[in-house]
């Protein structure tokens, strides 16, 4: 199987911002990827309290309510996992893939990962990406991030896991939330190499060099 046809995990932890999730799935999918999805236990929870809506368990049935609210019927491929089934292809190295990310991810996920704890199918699917020295992006969202949580980070930076918080940019001039939303998927997905979201990027300021006009970097 050639690099262009390996499956991508994404992983769902419990973290507020579902819309982080359903939104990196409507552009693979609809890009044609094949997905390997594992959502964790309390992402059900998370659903039911931020949009008042049950996620089915059963994973033909989740794979239509994920493909429903990112609104892609048919294009790509998708298969959900339940988070219980540590036997699944995903919790093997001998599985290969493009490699794996968590979005939204949790604290807890973060502080599990640093340490070398998986007590489901997603934290092991994240545990086999780093040992195997795959890609794994983690997308956080949590605010203000307290000592402990900036360690556990530093942790799996240090050992090649890419961090790409969810803090979006305004340069490009967002008119939605959905527009906040597509550009950290999309900044996420280029740690991937993958290109998938049109968002309009950072093209330079030439009438602003010299004066600390830069783009993400000015002050």
């Amino acid at each position: 199987m050639s690099n262009s046809h390996l499956p991508l995990i994404i992983g769902v932890t419990g973290a507020s911002g579902l819309i982080y999730a359903v939104r990196t799935l409507k552009y693979l999918l609809a890009a044609d990827y094949t997905i390997e999805l594992v959502a964790s236990k309390s992402t059900y929870m998370v659903w039911q309290s931020e949009n008042k809506i049950r996620m089915p368990v059963e994973p033909e049935q989740q794979e239509q309510f994920w493909r429903h609210h990112a609104n892609v019927p048919i294009a790509g491929k998708l298969r959900c996992h339940p988070w219980g089934n540590v036997g699944a292809n995903i919790a093997s190295g001998s599985f290969r893939t493009l490699g794996m990310m968590v979005i939204p991810c949790s604290m807890s996920t973060v502080a599990k990962l640093a340490n070398g704890l998986s007590s489901d199918l997603l934290e092991r699917a994240a545990d086999v990406q780093i040992k195997e020295g795959r890609k794994l992006v983690l997308v956080p969202r949590e605010t203000p991030f307290s000592l402990i949580h900036l360690r556990n980070l530093t942790t799996l930076a240090e050992t090649g896991v890419r961090i790409v918080p969810a803090i979006p940019a305004w340069y490009h001039h967002p008119q939605s939330i959905e527009d906040l939303v597509d550009f950290v998927v999309a900044r996420a997905l280029d740690q991937f190499e993958i290109d998938c979201i049109p968002i309009e990027r950072w093209k330079g300021n030439e009438e602003g060099r010299g004066s600390g006009g830069n783009g993400e970097q000015g002050e």
